[in-house]
């Protein structure tokens, strides 16, 4: 036992001691391409990795910035997306590359800064870049309307080159007292034109954040043909049946459904799906089939699929190891985190033990589409309000048409949007005592 243990701490040491630092290049505009160095200057990590700085003074040059640098580094870091997708236009990325993301984090100190700085109404403004669910959270968290807010989202280089003119029509119209913009380019055209602009910058959190994962990403397109990553699949509490059984057969149905989603994007990287349990299914892939499946691990994988799909909530947890064994245990402490965090994102354990929490993809809003909740979402909610405590999350055209004070018509017209919009879930028919319209449950899914 003794030489055993001693065999496994040489091989562990020698494993460490042959471990490459990855070099990672960092490119963007020169503020932040220097915050980015001085944060990843002060991280733990920071004696696993080598930045590279290559900042640009315009977004045109971001290509040729990257190109300087391409074969002295393991993966590219761009400091946003309009950077990454400029460069993958403009020629090859010959090196794994991801991008600092875009969030409402950024938001809160944009507004503070503008309301005791600026006299700005944080209620009428235009912002450009950032989803609109991020939106939607930061002013439903601070407790302002977003009647008032406009909104241009990023969708490509294309959108990102209208953005000074969305911003400037506004506020010339009177429609809003400042911009808010993630792009330098364009917070300096507008502060030319005399409108009043905020810079929206990347948290440090964030930050730290981007730069774990791309020493992640480099780490992984060095070792992808030798490492592991194992995906477990679980339903999330509010979809388990509340009991499992050979009988349960709206249960058989919601396993199949869910085996068909996953196999669904399983097969575009190459992995292999087994079940685990009643609820749940393991995922193996290689970490760079997967890196490519989750944008240099930013997004969940399967998730938005499964709700889209199958209409229910899972948790996934990623594990990466240089054996399936360390991969597994990876994976399980990770799923452990997502059901911590109500399946609101994926998260990932490395091989190192670095734990990354990866969001939902989200859907993309169209231009006509208000920052509120659909109709359907309220529908939902008025109905769950409506239910008493202790009901059961499963109802049909009765319970509906007695809760919202409709006609059984009406309400099956209401559970049939809520199934379409991904809020309820069919399940089978269940005939009556008499002869009829046999009864047609649905079982909730709140998000």
């Amino acid at each position: 036992m003794e030489i055993r243990t001693g065999v496994i701490k040489i091989m562990d040491r020698l494993r460490s001691e042959s471990r490459p630092r990855v070099t990672i290049g960092v490119v963007g505009p020169h503020d932040l391409v220097e915050q980015i160095m001085m944060i990843g200057a002060g991280l733990p990590a920071a004696a696993d990795w080598r930045l590279v700085g290559a900042p640009h003074a315009e977004e045109h040059e971001t290509y040729d910035k990257f190109s300087r640098i391409a074969d002295s580094i393991d993966v590219v870091l761009f400091t946003g997306p309009l950077q990454h997708d400029l460069a993958r236009q403009a020629g090859e990325l010959t090196v794994p590359a991801t991008f600092v993301p875009m969030s409402g984090a950024s938001l809160y100190a944009s507004l503070l800064r503008g309301v005791l700085s600026h006299e700005i109404d944080p209620a009428r403004v235009s912002i450009d870049s950032l989803p609109a669910a991020d939106v939607d959270e930061a002013y439903g968290e601070i407790g302002v309307s977003t009647a008032g807010v406009h909104l241009s989202e990023y969708d490509r280089p294309e959108s990102a080159r209208g953005f000074s003119a969305f911003h400037e029509e506004l506020y010339r119209a009177g429609e809003t007292t400042a911009a808010l913009t993630t792009i330098r380019s364009v917070a300096n055209k507008l502060s030319a034109a005399g409108v009043p602009v905020l810079r929206l910058l990347p948290t440090s959190h964030t930050l730290r954040l981007a730069l774990n994962t791309a020493a992640l990403l480099g780490t992984g397109s060095r070792l992808e043909d030798a490492q592991i990553a194992i995906v477990v699949v679980e339903l999330a509490a509010s979809a388990k049946p509340s009991y499992s059984g050979p009988g349960n057969y709206w249960q058989q149905e919601l396993k199949l459904s869910l085996h068909r989603s996953l196999l669904a994007d399983a097969r575009l990287m190459g992995a292999t799906v087994a079940p685990r349990d009643e609820n749940g299914y393991v995922v193996t892939a290689t970490v760079g089939a997967l890196g490519q499946a989750t944008e240099g691990f930013r997004m969940a994988p399967f998730m938005d699929r499964i709700r889209s799909d199958v209409g229910v909530d899972v948790e996934v947890g990623i594990g990466l190891g240089s054996t399936a064994r360390d991969a597994d245990a990876n994976a399980v402490a990770a799923v452990d985190k997502a059901r911590n965090a109500g399946a609101t994102a994926a998260y990932l354990v490395g091989g190192d033990g670095t734990v990354l929490s990866l969001p939902v993809r989200r859907r993309k809003r169209q231009d006509n589409e208000p920052i509120v909740a659909t109709k359907a979402a309220k529908l939902l909610e008025r109905l769950v309000e409506g239910l008493h405590d202790g009901d059961s999350m499963v109802v049909d055209a009765e319970i509906v048409a007695d809760v919202l004070s409709i006609s059984p018509r009406s309400a099956r017209r209401v559970l049939q949007s809520l199934a379409e919009e991904g809020l309820a879930w069919p399940m089978p028919p269940v005939k009556g005592a008499q002869a009829g319209r046999p009864r047609q449950p649905y079982r909730l899914v709140r998000s």
